[in-house]
């Protein structure tokens, strides 16, 4: 058995500031909120080589892993995978950005299996990446529809 996890959301921006906002991962601590820090380890070409390090869990626990992201602006995907899979057997994350008359919008597809001796299954995972997903999604939503209003251009008024 694996897990499999879909979630979506519509951020009322254009693409180019959706995509130039999820895809600066040094940036991320700033846009998810569950993310202490992000180190660029590497960057080849398009591929960026990641850790992320999240806040300390309700055990005082710090989570840390290495990722790897490769973005195809052609065809608004971003193909990641975890390098350093800790209690996953694998983690393969696609996102795909469309242009939507609301603004754009934002789909996360996440592939996923537990190793045997994970402390949790692939259904507890499921259900913790789906639960978790919703609440990054609206709150990348909220900071960069707050970052377009920032960057719309003042109206000019005439006298």
């Amino acid at each position: 058995m694996a897990g499999h996890t879909q979630n979506e959301v519509t951020i009322a921006a254009p693409l180019d500031l959706v995509w130039e906002i999820t895809n600066d991962v040094a940036g991320w601590p700033r846009l998810f909120s569950e993310y202490a820090s992000a180190e660029i380890l590497s960057q080849e070409g398009e591929r960026t080589t990641f850790r992320l390090t999240m806040h300390p869990d309700e055990n005082g626990k710090v989570w840390s892993w290495v990722s790897e992201r490769e973005p195809d602006r052609d065809s608004l995907t971003v193909r990641a995978r975890r390098v350093e899979t800790g209690p996953f057997a694998h983690m393969n994350i696609v996102w795909r950005y469309e242009e939507v008359p609301e603004g754009t919008r934002m789909v996360w597809t996440q592939d996923f299996a537990m190793k045997p001796d994970a402390p949790v299954d692939d259904d507890w995972m499921t259900d913790n990446i789906n639960r978790n997903s919703k609440v990054q999604m609206a709150l990348i939503r909220d900071r960069i529809e707050q970052a377009a209003r920032e960057r719309r251009p003042a109206p000019v008024l005439s006298d």
